[in-house]
């Protein structure tokens, strides 16, 4: 039996890589980036050979750097973020680039869908919402655009179901990430709906086996082994949801519990047994029980991407001098907002940089300062974007909250903008709940490592990552912060109604003037 165990993990950005020992304490962690595609509008692409060159050259690093014969390594388990999706050839080669999650060019394929078969009924199947963008319709849209290409292809996986391709020789999905096919997969059978298929003109056999995550679907092949320096043999799991991995990972595992993150998007999860579903919402399986256990996902587009934003463009000339003065971005960003008191002295930002998703689900919405006057300071914009965050944030977790759902406090912020003091006092107030940060964040490749041990009989179940995981920084809402907070969401809301109609009218304008 291995006394390691890797993980590795595809976000939008980049690769991960970590491999822990028995005890849960990491070994290594290696990192690589990849370039995000945009060659048109609405289109978002990654070089799909790069996945698995990455994977060679980050194993083989972790590897390294842990000091460890490969050979020793127990079991391996693959994440990604979805939808994703790489067509494959049968020579297992990608065919085009892959899609990632920020991929809006199937919108006449929606629209078809929602004429032809209807949105209630892809609802009443999949449990999760046409707008989305799930895999099924950019494979309609491969189909409409590329026929000949279209017809080349074998198989249709995510980022890790590629992954676990080139590392076994098997083409499979798991059911944590078979929700975001969408459409045609119906969540609380576990499998994909051959009526649907029929009558979205798409064969069954373009589908991957689906499996449980904890499933063992096969072994590093010779091939795959000569390639990543690893050890012919060793087991890989069925995988997981990236963002399952990196909540598992820092010990949610029982029905109540919620995480958060702040990345590029901000989202945070919810564990249920309870199959009522909100349309409002995205909902899928739970890596801890994939059959019984589902997770519960509001997502608003751009989270932490907002001060990204704020960051690249409105604070040029400190980014540039980050290398001479030793200080970073970040740090001026938050301090800046640190004294602006809550609602930031009247203003309200609307936080739809990219459209938005959950609960509102609208393409055409974008980013509104409301409220701006000469008192106001670059601090003050950074304050109300955070809070805008928030409010998107809050506004699900209010649906989720009334419609009986067990929640369990704390909220625990786990990756990206949560390592913010500002930010996280911000949501606290917000929600009006106890947070909490986890102080491990490797995310991801750490809970896919955890994945790969209870799938190999290492870790007797999941709830060894909540004995792992140490949760610092308790923080208690402020009730006088929650009120003023209450007033300004509604406020936030109200502004949002108001400008619906605008937003339709500004995308047809861009669309008149600005799409060459």
């Amino acid at each position: 039996m291995g006394k390691f165990l890797l993980g590795l993990d595809y976000g939008t950005g980049g690769a991960k890589c970590s491999i822990i020992n028995t005890a849960g304490e990491e070994m290594s962690y290696a990192f690589e980036e990849y370039p995000i595609l945009t060659p048109k509008p609405g289109w978002s692409e990654h070089n799909a050979f790069l996945y698995w060159e990455i994977a060679c050259r980050i194993i083989g690093k972790a590897v390294t750097d842990a000091g460890i014969d490969s050979a020793m390594i127990g079991g391996i388990a693959v994440s990604s973020a979805l939808p994703s999706l790489v067509m494959v050839d049968k020579d297992h080669d990608p065919v085009h680039n892959a899609y990632n999650l920020m991929d809006k060019r199937a919108v006449r394929q929606v629209e078809w869908i929602r004429d032809n078969i209807g949105a209630e009924k892809v609802f009443e199947i999949s449990k999760n919402r046409l707008e989305d963008h799930p895999m099924i319709v950019n494979l309609l849209w491969e189909k409409e655009n590329r026929p000949d290409d279209f017809k080349r292809i074998t198989k249709a996986l995510t980022i890790d179901g590629f992954i676990n391709l080139k590392l076994t020789g098997k083409a499979t999905g798991h059911y944590s990430g078979a929700a975001f096919f969408g459409v045609a997969y119906d969540l609380l059978r576990r499998d994909f709906d051959p009526i649907m298929l029929e009558r979205l003109g798409l064969s069954p056999e373009l589908f991957p086996q689906l499996f449980r995550c904890e499933d063992i679907i096969g072994e590093v092949t010779r091939e795959a082994a000569s390639a990543t320096g690893l050890a012919p043999g060793i087991p890989v799991a069925a995988g997981s949801v990236d963002c399952n991995a990196g909540w598992m990972g820092a010990g949610m595992t029982e029905e109540g519990d919620i995480q958060m993150n702040l990345g590029t998007c901000g989202n945070f999860g919810i564990l249920t047994r309870d199959v009522n579903f909100s349309d409002t919402m995205i909902n899928f399986a739970y890596t801890t029980d994939s059959e019984n256990i589902y997770i519960i996902v509001p997502t608003t587009t751009t989270g932490g991407q907002l001060i990204r934003y704020m960051r690249d463009n409105f604070y040029i000339a400190e980014k540039n001098m980050e290398s001479s003065s030793g200080t970073d971005t970040y740090d001026i960003i938050n301090r800046e907002a640190a004294n602006i008191p809550a609602g930031s002295d009247g203003l309200v930002v609307l936080p739809f940089l990219m459209g938005e998703r959950t609960p509102i689900w609208d393409v055409n919405a974008r980013g509104t300062i409301f409220g701006l006057s000469l008192n106001h300071t670059r601090g003050h914009v950074i304050k109300a974007m955070m809070e805008s965050v928030a409010y998107a944030l809050y506004d699900s977790f209010v649906i989720i909250r009334d419609s009986g759902k067990r929640i369990n406090p704390p909220i625990v912020l786990n990756e990206g903008g949560a390592k913010s003091n500002l930010w996280r006092r911000i949501i606290t107030d917000v929600f009006n709940v106890p947070t909490v940060l986890v102080k491990r964040r490797t995310g991801a490749p750490y809970g896919n490592a955890i994945l790969a041990g209870v799938a190999t009989g290492v870790f007797p179940g999941f709830h060894m990552a909540k004995e792992w995981t140490e949760y610092i920084d308790r923080m208690e809402p402020d009730s006088g912060n929650h009120k003023v907070y209450q007033e300004y969401f509604g406020l936030y809301k109200q502004v949002y109604e108001h400008l619906k109609g605008d937003f339709i009218t500004l995308s047809s304008l861009r669309g008149k003037f600005h799409n060459h």
